[in-house]
Parts: C-alpha cells; sequence; structure tokens
C-alpha cells in the first residue's frame, strides 16, 4: 500500500506487516534512509530512525510484549486521559486499543504530497462507551517528510448528541547518550505544575533545565515556536514543535522509581526522557459536531 502521495521511488514509501505477535505494523521510510514504524496497537510509534540509522526513540529493554498492554517505548497515545488524572485506566484507553487503517479520510489541511504517511482510525467499542459514554472518531496521520521529519496529528471529532472533555498527550519517549549530559531549552520563565510537589505550580528559573534528580512536570501554556532537546555526547539536538498542545510533560524517573518499574531496567532511566506534546491541565471540550486537532512534529538538528 502506498500512501506516499508522490510515489513511492521520489519521496519515500509505506509497508504494512505484521509484528512477531501478528499485530498489524506499518513502516514508513523516505529516499535518504530515515525510517518509522507505527503499530496499530495503540496507534503507537515504535521507532523512528534517522538516515543514519541511529534510533530516536527509547525502547526498554525490559518491554513486556503483550498484545493487550502498550509497549514501554517510542510514541503512545494517551487519550481521553492523561495518567490518573480521572476514573479511567492510566493514561487512557486509546493506547490499549486496536486501530485500524483508515481508507479514506477526510482531507488534511495541509499538503502531505511530499510525505510517506499513514492514517489510522480509531472509534470507540460497546466496551469503551460503558466506561467512557461518548461517541468520538480518532484519526491519527504519521508521516515520515523527505527530510526525515516525523509529524503526528490527531484529530478527534465528536459524533455524540452531548459535549465531552478530554485530556490528550503523545508521550514520547526519547533515545539519549546519559541524562547526565542532555538539557531541555525552550521552557524558561513558563509556570509548570510539580508531581513531585502534589501538582504545586512553580515558575521554571533557569535558561534550561538540566537532570540531577527525578523530575515529572507539567508546563503551562508553552509556545508552538518549538522545544529543544540538547545532547552533548550525541551532538544533536531533538527540536519539538506542536500545535493545539498548550501544555509539555517532562519526565525523568531516576534511579531509586526506575528500580520499582517492572518493565523499566534499573539503570535505563539514563538512557531515556519524556518530553510531551499534551493538552492536560485545561481539558478540551468539543460540543456534538466540532473537532479538535493536536499537531506533532520532531526534527533533529546536529549541534556541537
Amino acid at each position: 500500500m502506498n500512501h506516499s502521495g508522490a510515489g513511492s521511488n521520489d519521496v519515500g514509501a509505506v509497508e504494512v506487516t505484521k509484528d512477531r505477535n501478528g499485530i498489524g505494523l506499518v513502516v514508513l521510510r523516505n529516499h535518504r534512509g530515515a525510517s518509522a514504524r507505527v503499530s496499530l496497537h495503540g496507534g503507537q510509534v515504535l521507532s523512528w530512525k534517522w538516515e543514519s540509522g541511529e534510533e530516536l526513540l527509547f525502547t526498554s529493554s525490559k518491554a513486556i510484549i503483550n498484545p493487550l498492554k502498550p509497549l514501554r517505548a517510542g510514541i503512545a497515545i494517551c487519550f481521553p486521559q492523561f495518567r490518573n488524572r480521572g476514573s479511567l485506566e492510566h493514561h487512557g484507553f486509546a493506547r490499549n486499543k486496536m486501530w485500524v487503517i483508515d481508507q479514506d479520510p477526510p482531507p488534511f489541511p495541509r499538503d502531505s504530497s511530499e510525505k510517506a504517511y499513514i492514517d489510522l482510525l480509531l472509534k470507540p467499542s460497546e466496551d469503551d462507551l460503558k466506561i467512557w459514554p461518548h461517541s468520538f472518531e480518532l484519526r491519527l496521520r504519521v508521516s515520515l517528510a523527505g527530510d526525515g521529519y516525523l509529524t503526528m496529528i490527531s484529530r478527534i471529532r465528536n459524533v455524540n448528541s452531548k459535549p465531552f472533555s478530554f485530556s490528550f498527550a503523545y508521550h514520547t519517549y526519547f533515545s539519549i547518550s546519559d541524562i547526565s549530559e542532555v538539557r531541555v531549552e525552550g521552557l524558561e520563565t513558563l509556570d509548570y505544575l510539580d508531581n513531585l510537589h502534589n501538582q504545586e505550580r512553580f515558575t521554571e528559573q533557569g535558561d534550561a533545565l538540566t537532570f540531577e534528580s527525578e523530575v515529572d512536570r507539567v508546563y503551562l501554556d508553552s509556545s508552538s515556536t518549538g522545544v529543544a532537546v540538547l545532547d552533548h555526547e550525541k551532538k544533536r539536538t531533538i527540536v519539538i514543535r506542536k500545535e493545539g498542545l498548550p501544555d509539555v510533560v517532562v519526565w525523568n524517573p531516576w534511579e531509586k522509581k526506575s528500580k520499582s518499574i517492572a518493565d523499566l531496567g534499573d539503570e535505563e532511566y539514563k538512557q531515556m526522557l519524556c518530553v510531551d506534546g499534551a493538552a492536560i491541565e485545561k481539558p478540551i471540550t468539543l460540543k456534538p459536531g466540532e473537532e479538535w486537532t493536536g499537531r506533532l512534529e520532531l526534527c533533529v538538528v546536529p549541534s556541537t
């Protein structure tokens, strides 16, 4: 199946296959050798490789391979709830559901003719409606551009007869050299909720966020101009741009908490950092027929 728009020879290719559990897997490739892998389980991006072949997303060595559970890896879709901020399961149910390939999606406002892309669709099951009684359509486009940029666009439509509210996040695990060698820029002067202090509100005082202990924060009202994850040892910067996602989650469990997480190695906190584009503090409310769009774009820039 070719979703690349301008032809697989010029731009990239889309391959639909299956993983070792028989679950649908979509592989996107561009002509320079960059690639992304997207699972139909949860609509989760499991891998994003730069043209050099370097993996940019983290996967835990203890990730539990279970068709009924999300992997601690890549980019997970958190909907309609983030973490335990509500009565639903942790991070909501979308990441635990089987999605389908959307063969006839409504037009996207931006042209994807120079990208290899796949469109996925999630609708609630009868069981979902019992625990969250709201009819919706969640469409996800994952695209890989000729320059290797990875873009995710989610569109949520209320097909219910009454309004509903939700939270959303692209829960993104970045692969890093060492947490002590990394800093995050673009969050300076922002207010944040510190989950290590009962969600107390603070203001970021530093020019850059560095890591010397556990960090678990939700930065509020960040701009779409970009957040940057600078990895000194790898000599690269990952730039995160977003639309419709006012918040940024930054999380690293550090040593003590890592040992209590069954599907994370004791020392793996050193090789991972979560930086999520999200809409958490102020839930999104959709009236019947309304649609919300959240866009995330990731790119890599060499740095010194």
